[in-house]
């Protein structure tokens, strides 16, 4: 079998400014390390490593008008933004190796740019353990990892909402978030007040993580266009992914995230990815970093037996 899809992009963002917990800057070498360019040739993917993105340093401030190292973080997402938008203006899928999701706010922002370009609709898969949607009138630390959700529906400041062409970048109606198990007590109203579509873990665990994503890529087949995929480690449970900042009990465990993987792969969809919140400093032996890239490998073809029933292989 020879991978059909688009010459890969791979990109770190070594930052932690968005984070409470130090550590996520190691990230990006954590992932070579384990050897995501190499899994990706044996699968024959078309890949170029870019090396990774420059930008400030952790001043380790604290929260100034409700938010924690915002130039930092919007420095870092224009970075981010660039980087993407290049690598899909030259026919390539951008993976965006975090570093804290804060950087979402970059990538979303270049995919809704190349989106409005195309007149194509967007929908974003957010794989995590929290919803992301606080402000600073919700948010207990100020930490802008928890806040892009809110930041690319309009919620948040000019700099980072205004980073895509369009204001806001996202309709809150184009997320579609699986495994949250851990959201604020205010942030939870607003959740409720919006268009997210959120299969928290209650859900997961009465209908099956099957049967949530099919429904997922199913809305994602009928609206069309570009789905990006956000993948937070937090995700996972902490037994199998120890290696994140800010663990939360209860998430999938390795198959249910693995049929994650295969099922989008599967469906033929995927036009961008991003690896968020990887935390080599609270891993052990890179244990996280190694699963992660098992992850990775199924969302570009790696199967137990090839289906042919996917839309996404060719013979």
């Amino acid at each position: 079998m020879t991978y059909p899809g688009k010459p890969v992009a791979l990109m770190g963002a070594p930052t932690d400014v968005g984070a409470g917990r130090r550590g996520a800057s190691l990230g990006p070498e954590a992932l070579r390390v384990a050897g995501i360019d190499s899994m990706l040739r044996r699968l024959d993917v078309v890949v170029k490593d870019l090396g990774n993105l420059d930008g400030p340093r952790n001043p380790s401030d604290t929260p100034t008008e409700g938010y924690r190292h915002l130039m930092e973080v919007t420095a870092w997402c224009r970075k981010v933004y660039d980087g993407v938008d290049e690598a899909i203006k030259a026919g390539m899928l951008p993976i965006v190796m975090g570093g804290d999701h804060s950087l979402a706010v970059g990538s979303i922002s270049a995919v809704a740019d190349h989106c409005q370009r195309e007149n194509s609709p967007l929908t974003v898969l957010w794989f995590d353990a929290h919803a992301d949607f606080n402000t600073p009138r919700t948010s207990p630390t100020g930490n802008l990892h928890g806040m892009p959700v809110a930041v690319l529906c309009g919620i948040g400041p000019v700099g980072l909402t205004g980073l895509a062409r369009t204001a806001p970048p996202v309709d809150s109606s184009c997320f579609i978030q699986v495994g949250v198990r851990s959201v604020d007590h205010i942030e939870k109203r607003a959740v409720a007040q919006s268009d997210l579509t959120v299969f928290d873990m209650r859900t997961v665990d009465e209908r099956g993580i099957r049967n949530v994503m099919a429904e997922a890529l199913e809305t994602a087949a009928r609206r069309g266009g570009h789905l990006h995929v956000s993948f937070d480690v937090d995700f996972l449970d902490p037994e199998i992914a120890p290696g994140t900042g800010t663990p939360v009990p209860g998430g999938p465990g390795y198959r249910e995230a693995q049929l994650c993987m295969e099922m989008i792969y599967d469906s033929g969809l995927m036009g961008s990815l991003d690896i968020m919140e990887l935390n080599p400093a609270d891993d052990v032996r890179n244990k996280t970093a190694h699963l992660v890239v098992d992850l990775v490998a199924s969302l570009f073809g790696e199967q137990i037996l090839s289906r042919h029933d996917s839309p996404y292989l060719k013979d």
